[in-house]
């Protein structure tokens, strides 16, 4: 397990600088990230602070945010520099490495890829997005249809929830990050592959 130490330095630094909502949120993410990673054969320690950190940018002032989102050496698209909900993430892949020293790269992905998804996405990032959208204090319509698919399979999950996640945007007329459609193609063709 990731040094005790290390995990109460991330939580002393999430709970003063997030609402005590978003905070208990971010510890129900970790959790939820630590139950697909074993379900799923991925790495729980970085999972658990992939899960927690992943929104550690979210309640900084917009224009905070955005100010770090430009300077990103990130790949970030012109969507996601215009789409004030979308900065947290790159915020917060760039905030976890000058904040906290994190320099895994599989971390840096999955914070920076938990809100749009990716191509070629890997099994952490998949794990995070999954676990932001099912942990126990969501409560959205079809949370308990997501849970369920996330037991049974990490790709019908991902397709599922990406399919949720475009359908969502589109009926809000929302743009859609090339990232998010590039994920939908590939869990796309695998679903084609099982049929």
């Amino acid at each position: 397990m990731t040094d005790k130490k290390v995990i109460g330095k991330y939580k002393a630094y999430l709970k003063e600088n997030l609402s005590k909502k978003r905070y208990n949120h971010s510890v129900n993410v970790a959790n939820a990230a630590v139950a697909l990673a074993k379900r799923y054969g991925a790495d729980e320690d970085k999972a658990y602070v992939a899960g927690l950190l992943h929104d550690t940018a979210k309640e900084l002032p917009a224009q905070e945010q955005l100010a770090i989102v430009e300077r990103s050496p990130l790949n970030v698209c012109d969507i996601e520099k215009k789409t004030t909900p979308l900065f947290h993430a790159v915020a917060g892949a760039e905030l976890i490495q000058t904040l906290f020293g994190i320099t895994d790269p599989e971390i840096i992905d999955a914070v920076r890829y938990h809100t749009v998804a990716c191509g070629n996405m890997a099994k952490l990032s998949q794990i995070v997005y999954l676990a932001d959208l099912i942990s126990a204090d969501r409560e959205y319509k079809d949370v308990n249809k997501m849970r369920k698919y996330a037991e049974k399979s990490l790709e019908k999950a991902m397709f599922e929830a990406l399919k949720f996640s475009i359908k969502d945007s589109a009926d809000k007329g929302n743009t859609i990050p090339v990232s998010t459609l590039e994920a939908y193609n590939d869990f796309a063709a695998a679903a084609a592959k099982r049929r």
